[in-house]
C-alpha cells in the first residue's frame, strides 16, 4: 500500500505456493528465474524496479544477472547469493518428509521473527503458521531443493543495475554478515540494516522498510510515476 500510489505494484505466488499450481519438482533458481520473466512477459512489462525477499532475492538476483535490460534497480532484502551448507535443506527436506510442515513451524517462526516481536504479536504469529502449514509439501520442498544448489555469485558479478542490500539486525537465516558479501559482490551496491528485525522485515518492520524502499526507488531519475515494481 506504501508503495502503491507511485507504483503499479505486481505481487505473485512463486511456483508451489499459494494460488499458483505446484508442478513437480525439484525446482532450481533458474525456473524460478524463467517464471519471472514468462510473468513480465504474460503482462506487457519491459522493464521493472524488483524487490525479492530471501527466496526471492535470489530469484531476484538471477533475473536481473539473465536479463539486465529488463531490471531497472533491484532491492535485495533479507537473502544472500549462497544460502547453505546443503545439508541444512536436505534436514529440511527430511523433516517435511517425515512429519509435514507443521514439523518446522516453531523453528521457521524463530528464524523469521525476534523473541520479542512473537511475543507481542501472537496472532501475527499464528497467520503465518497457518500459511506455513496450508503450503503444499512438495511445493515447499521443490524451493528447498533450489536454494540447497543455488550459489549466484559468478550471477553477481553480471548485475549492473543499482541496487539497495537490505538486512535485519537478528537475522540468522541469512545474517548482516551474508548481506555484507552480497552487496561487495554486486557493483556499486548499497546496504542498509534494519533493527530490530530477523529475517522478515515486510511484517516485523514495514514501515523502516518502506522507508528505505521509497528512498530508493525515489532516488532512481528515471522512474516515472507508473512505472511498474515486481516484488516476490
Amino acid at each position: 500500500a506504501a508503495l502503491a500510489d507511485r507504483f503499479r505494484v505486481l505481487r505473485y505466488d512463486m511456483r508451489g505456493h499459494g494460488l499458483t499450481d505446484c508442478s513437480p519438482g525439484p525446482y532450481t533458481i533458474a525456473q524460478l528465474g524463467d517464471d519471472a520473466r514468462a510473468l513480465l512477459d504474460a503482462l506487457g512489462i519491459e522493464t521493472a524496479h524488483v524487490c525479492g525477499l530471501s527466496i526471492g532475492g535470489l530469484v531476484a538476483q538471477r533475473l536481473a544477472a539473465t536479463t539486465p535490460a529488463r531490471v531497472r534497480s533491484l532491492v535485495l532484502c533479507d537473502t544472500a547469493n549462497v544460502i547453505g551448507p546443503p545439508s541444512r535443506w536436505d534436514d529440511r527436506i527430511a523433516a517435511i518428509r517425515s512429519g509435514g510442515l507443521q514439523s518446522i513451524i516453531d523453528a521457521v517462526l524463530k528464524a523469521w521473527f525476534t523473541p520479542g516481536f512473537l511475543a507481542a504479536h501472537p496472532d501475527i504469529a499464528r497467520g503465518v503458521s497457518n500459511m506455513l502449514v496450508r503450503t503444499p509439501a512438495e511445493g515447499y520442498i521443490g524451493c528447498c531443493y533450489a536454494l540447497r544448489e543455488a550459489d549466484l555469485r559468478a550471477d553477481d558479478a553480471k548485475i549492473a543495475c543499482p541496487t539497495l542490500v537490505v538486512v535485519g539486525d537478528q537475522d540468522a537465516s541469512t545474517p548482516p554478515a551474508a548481506a555484507r558479501e552480497l552487496c561487495a559482490a554486486i557493483r556499486g551496491a548499497r546496504l542498509e540494516l534494519i533493527s530490530p528485525a530477523a529475517h522478515i522485515p515486510t511484517i516485523e518492520q514495514p514501515a523502516a522498510l518502506n522507508r528505505l524502499l521509497l528512498d530508493f526507488l525515489d532516488a532512481r531519475a528515471d522512474a516515472p510515476r507508473r512505472e511498474p515494481a515486481l516484488g516476490d
